[in-house]
């Protein structure tokens, strides 16, 4: 079996691609160009997987990826996918988050109708949420250009999943998160923000809205899901996640603790760090995901904040 991971460099593309090739998978990744090299997820499998040079907005490159590499499998989990820039940066995030996927979509038509797809879709898109819990039924409400982008992620998969009978699914993951968890993203920023107070190299942390909820779980678990998805009889759409719903303030709670400080004595509030238009709670319903799949998560939310502070202090 051949696999196509798109995004491989990032966090959970890297454990998706420890799983294929844990099962024997012949992997490809790719990657975007750079003039440094980003490979620090993966340097410890690169020499086991395949890369092929190319871009979301690139049809190019997409089309020399699928029919050179003719892969059985192709998982979507490139993106734009920080949600404050997608402020800064809207016409991009929508040509690499929609239509980098439409492009994957129609190559794959085009050059090898039989391959599986997976879109790695997002709680995100789910916004200014309808309904508590969220489930596959749930309507979307996005609250950033990145959303908005994602739900024609979204709705392109199926489109072109009914109309050209294409094996492809969506994985409506909510917040991923694990050590490999990007510098710029909340939970990282604290973990790394705790480590550098406990040791005397910073005094405060400045975040925005600590009343946020959201549904955190382990990246390497989600990345099994979307596995999972792909061996199915049928391609579907799924919901993943922890179905549990922390705040932020919860996190730095437990984050500090974790080295014995309270986070009330660092965490300074700044209005800078709140979003134009505030998503205020993610709760995942998984039952679709847990009784079709057959899929479990490995760690909790404690263990989870605890996994990623003791990392940044093994740092």
């Amino acid at each position: 079996m051949k696999a196509l991971v798109t995004g491989i460099t990032g966090q959970t593309g890297s454990y998706l691609a420890e799983l294929l090739l844990s099962k024997g998978y012949e992997v490809g990744g790719f990657i975007r160009r750079s003039s440094t090299s980003n490979y620090s997820r993966i340097d410890h499998i690169i020499k086991d997987v395949r890369i092929f040079s190319g871009d979301l907005c690139d049809q190019t490159s997409v089309d020399r990826a699928i029919d050179g590499f003719k892969p059985d499998e192709v998982y979507n989990l490139a993106a734009q996918s920080f949600v404050p820039t997608s402020w800064d940066q809207p016409v991009y995030t929508a040509d690499a988050n929609a239509i980098g996927v439409l492009r994957f979509l129609d190559s794959i038509r085009t050059y090898k109708p039989d391959t599986k797809f997976l879109q790695s879709s997002t709680s995100e898109m789910f916004g200014k949420v309808r309904e508590i819990p969220q489930t596959e039924k749930t309507p979307f409400y996005p609250r950033s250009p990145y959303g908005v982008a994602k739900v024609f992620g979204y709705w392109i998969t199926v489109n072109y999943r009914e109309s050209y009978d294409l094996f492809a699914c969506n994985s409506i993951c909510f917040n991923m998160e694990s050590p490999r968890r990007g510098s710029e993203f909340v939970t990282k920023k604290i973990v790394e923000a705790v480590a550098r107070i406990k040791k005397g190299d910073q005094t405060e942390l400045r975040l925005g809205n600590l009343d946020s909820k959201r549904d955190w779980g382990f990246a390497g678990d989600y990345a099994n899901a979307m596995w999972l998805m792909l061996q199915q009889e049928l391609s579907d759409d799924y919901v993943i996640g922890s179905e549990e719903t922390h705040s932020i303030r919860e996190f730095c709670e437990i984050a500090f603790s974790r080295v014995g400080l309270d986070y009330r004595d660092f965490v300074v509030i700044d209005p800078k760090f709140f979003r134009p238009a505030e998503v205020d709670i993610l709760l995942s319903d998984s039952t679709k995901a847990r009784t079709v799949l057959g899929w479990k998560r490995t760690q909790s939310f404690i263990d989870l904040v605890h996994t990623m502070v003791d990392s940044e202090m093994d740092k």
